[in-house]
């Protein structure tokens, strides 16, 4: 009886929705980073300051975690749908810091399309953050959306690394791309990743 007397904490929803739609922030600013590349080392530093905002909240979440006895859902599923917000918020991160120190001149036509996927599939993962406790029926559609895209992501960087091997002569710039590709195909494994512990929790609750 007194454990039904302990309020669960709400607070968690706000914390991750917030961190959701910090995500759509930062592979916003990429996917205009990528299509329009001007001041480069300025559009940077503005997606650090957004991965730096869901970095707070991370730790924040992980602060009312230790303080917190019982939670609206699993606490397991808590830490792990705010560690892979935070995943795809490094990954986005990664890619602009990679432009900026690699002194990259031009994104190649495979970066824009990626970086238009990646924020594609950070949008359907904010709907699906802010749709937990929707029905499994309503909550499966974001998911074979986030499933979809980060498929079509992984055919792109592919054929862009298979392009890099076949036609570019320079193995710096085969280095350079390869690593940013696979960097942004991370950015979405990692949506999936969100997009699976969300199916999980909602599972739960049915």
């Amino acid at each position: 009886m007194m454990f039904g007397l302990i309020p669960k904490e709400e607070a968690f929803f706000d914390l991750l929705k917030q961190a959701a739609h910090n995500v759509i922030e930062g592979s916003r600013l990429l996917k205009e980073l990528m299509e329009t590349y001007t001041n480069v080392q300025e559009k940077t530093l503005k997606i650090k300051d957004v991965e730096h905002v869901g970095d707070g909240i991370t730790h924040d979440i992980a602060v009312r975690l230790n303080q917190t006895f019982i939670t609206p859902i699993d606490r397991e599923d808590i830490h792990d749908l705010a560690s892979a917000l935070d995943d795809i918020l490094d990954a986005v991160e990664a890619v602009a810091d990679r432009c900026a120190i690699y002194k990259i001149e031009q994104p190649t036509a495979s970066a824009i399309r990626l970086a238009d996927i990646l924020h594609r599939a950070c949008v359907a993962v904010g709907r699906g953050v802010d749709g937990i406790g929707l029905s499994h029926a309503e909550i499966k559609e974001f998911t074979v959306q986030v499933n979809s895209l980060e498929n079509e992501a992984d055919r792109v960087s592919r054929d862009a690394i298979s392009d890099l091997f076949e036609k570019e002569p320079n193995p710096i710039t085969v280095i350079k791309w390869k690593e940013i590709y696979e960097t942004m195909e991370d950015g979405t494994d990692r949506c999936e990743d969100v997009a699976n512990v969300i199916e999980r929790i909602v599972l739960k609750q049915t």
